[in-house]
């Protein structure tokens, strides 16, 4: 649990001071809790047995002077801590968002979104709410027992042994409840994970499940889930229950026992009467800072496991960026990899110079380039397997082949969405594995299949696609925003929203169709006016007469660029240049449309629906792809 908790550090350094200082401010509002015995011994003992009245008003003064700066005292340690923890949180919160905005798509394929939401939320509160309570009453508590039973010994020694007594055996019994309450704890924060990722996919898919009447299955689903937590939950609630028996009921006996002997001690003169009341004071002042324990060792083993789970994100790797070595997470505050000290690449208006202006204007090259997915097992078939494929500066390259072969696994090598097992793909000659990821986004624009959009407006959404440019104004941007809203058929309809081109679309933007949100993908993919263009199936979702408009407007795009075109039907074959054949993993043929129809059975089979001899031989040799 120590060594875990230690793993804060970094974040905690910072604001060192204020913590101790407000730790300082509470053992000293705890320690003079401890005065109130001493002034009533001296009140009993002294004006009370002498029947001095003036003495009691002043022990009366003194009791409400304590009071009241022990109140005040325990207002600074509050106002000590709440900002900067506040700014911990904060700054844990950004380190993990960009952390994982870096982390490559094979991590985010593996990853629940439930998982990684609860981590961003639920754990860093847990961990805030840890160093503001229990990290600062462990440290109070500890040295409050520590001052308490030195009193009592000072008190009266033979007591104080009596009431120490049960510390040893409550030591042995807190740490195996330490260790069998951190394996539940664990187990209910990751319960909790897959609980919230139910949550979100069913109010993501609430179209489909109401489409379908699945409200049933994912309900059962839910309660499934919820029922294991509540299972998990229990368990700890009867942990926790057991050692705060032992810790409340084990001392509450050996009080009773000192309260007896103290009696007998006071009837035969041992002790004053003041002692006796001073001591059980103490011990009654003390009883709180021990039977807290059981609270701050559960709240602690929680924060142990919110920091575990908090890392195991952040401390993943991330791929070498421009033969840099890999990273995990940056040291909090410190720069990352792009030498920004934000761990989000380059400054936002910053713009970044071609590293080979001289290179020659060479297109698209794949050489030898060897795939298969980080998860797959050991020794297994590669999805694309020694891929050779080249297309000329200023050409379209349309990419054909069956469900499953494996395009959109190659499409997606091109932005690096993906490494490469082996081989190498170069841009006019440069080979992306040399590019830093922001500069090789700036070259290169891609428009996928299943449009998505943010919660934001159409402008917004659109304009993620523009480079950033310190020269750019917006008059330069309203230009831009028109003429790819334009060249993609999506003028006139952004037009009549309720505020044009300022209108919020919504959640993934299911406030439009299907085509209007594929129709504003594909402008945010044009609207920088790329170098490159990567576009898998982008016509999927547009009607007939709003397919060809797209078209027409998609080859005056098209002509001054060098595009990798995923396709489906002829209509978006005729787009391109040439076309490739991928099938088993491999470019099987490359031509223009007209020669592959004439020499390749496969590629009229996929564009015409006629049947192939060596339809089941392919069906055999066919690879499972993403």
């Amino acid at each position: 649990m120590v060594r875990s908790l230690l793993r804060l550090w970094p974040y905690v350094r910072p604001v060192r001071a204020r913590l101790i200082s407000a730790a300082g401010v509470a053992v000293l509002a705890s320690c003079l809790g401890l005065v109130f015995p001493l002034v009533l011994k001296w009140i009993i003992d002294g004006p009370i047995a002498t029947e001095d009245t003036a003495g009691v008003w002043l022990g009366g003064a003194v009791l409400l002077l304590v009071g009241g700066a022990e109140a005040v005292l325990f207002g600074l340690r509050r106002w000590l801590v709440a900002r900067p923890l506040a700014g911990v949180e904060a700054t844990m919160r950004a380190d993990l968002y960009r952390h994982v905005q870096r982390l490559p798509v094979a991590f985010h394929d593996r990853w629940a979104t439930g998982q990684l939401l609860s981590r961003g939320t639920g754990d860093l509160q847990q961990l805030r709410m840890f160093l503001a309570f229990p990290l600062t009453y462990l440290v109070v508590n500890g040295t409050t027992i520590a001052v308490g039973s030195a009193i009592l010994l000072a008190q009266d020694w033979t007591l104080g042994l009596i009431l120490l007594a049960p510390v040893v055996p409550l030591i042995f019994v807190c740490t195996a409840f330490e260790r069998k309450y951190s394996q539940a704890s664990r187990r209910a924060q990751d319960q909790m994970g897959d609980l919230t990722t139910v949550v979100e996919e069913s109010v993501l898919g609430i179209r489909i499940i109401k489409g379908f009447g699945r409200h049933r299955s994912q309900a059962q689903t839910f309660r499934d889930l919820a029922l294991r937590l509540r299972g998990t939950e229990l368990r700890k609630a009867r942990l926790l229950g057991r050692i705060l028996g032992l810790i409340y009921g084990l001392p509450e006996v050996f009080l009773g026992f000192a309260l007896v002997v103290g009696v007998l001690q006071v009837a035969n003169g041992t002790i004053t009467a003041g002692t006796l009341v001073a001591f059980m004071a103490i011990a009654l002042a003390l009883r709180w800072p021990i039977e807290s324990i059981g609270f701050l060792l559960a709240m602690c083993n929680e924060a142990a496991t919110a920091t575990d789970r908090y890392f195991d994100v952040l401390h993943t790797r991330i791929p070498p960026e421009t033969g840099k070595p890999a990273t995990t997470a940056p040291t909090a505050g410190a720069p990352d990899q792009d030498g920004t000290g934000t761990g989000d690449g380059p400054p936002a208006a910053a713009t970044v110079p071609d590293p080979h202006p001289d290179a020659p204007a060479d297109g698209i090259r794949f050489t030898g380039v060897v795939f298969r997915y980080p998860d797959a097992p050991a020794g297994s078939r590669p999805v694309l397997d020694g891929i050779d494929l080249h297309i000329r500066t200023g050409e379209t390259l349309a990419l054909v082949g069956g469900t499953g072969c494996g395009k959109t696994s190659l499409t997606a090598l091109v932005p690096r969405l993906h490494e490469v097992t082996s081989g190498r793909i170069t841009l006019d000659g440069t080979d992306i594995a040399t590019l830093a990821p922001h500069e090789l986004r700036q070259r290169v624009a891609l428009a996928f299949e299943d449009p998505t959009l943010f919660s934001a407006t159409v402008r917004e959404n659109v304009m993620m696609g523009m480079p950033d440019d310190p020269a750019r104004t917006e008059e330069t941007d309203r230009a831009a925003l028109d003429r790819a809203l334009r060249v993609c058929q999506a003028a006139d309809f952004v037009a009549a929203l309720p505020h044009g081109p300022d209108t919020e679309v919504g959640e993934q933007g299911m406030s439009l169709s299907g085509g209007q949100r594929q129709r504003l993908a594909l402008a945010r993919a044009v609207v920088g006016r790329p170098r490159f263009l990567v576009l898998d199936d982008p016509l999927s979702a547009l009607d007939v007469h709003t397919e060809a408009l797209v078209e027409a407007a998609l080859r005056e795009v098209l002509a001054s660029t060098t595009a990798l075109v995923v396709a489906h039907r002829p209509s978006t074959v005729l787009l391109a240049d040439r076309a490739a054949l991928l099938s088993g993993g491999r470019i099987t043929a490359v031509g223009t449309h007209a020669e592959l129809l004439r020499s390749s059975a496969e590629y009229r089979h996929l564009l015409t629906g006629e049947p192939r001899p060596d339809h089941h031989h392919d069906q055999d040799q066919e690879v499972p792809a993403r």
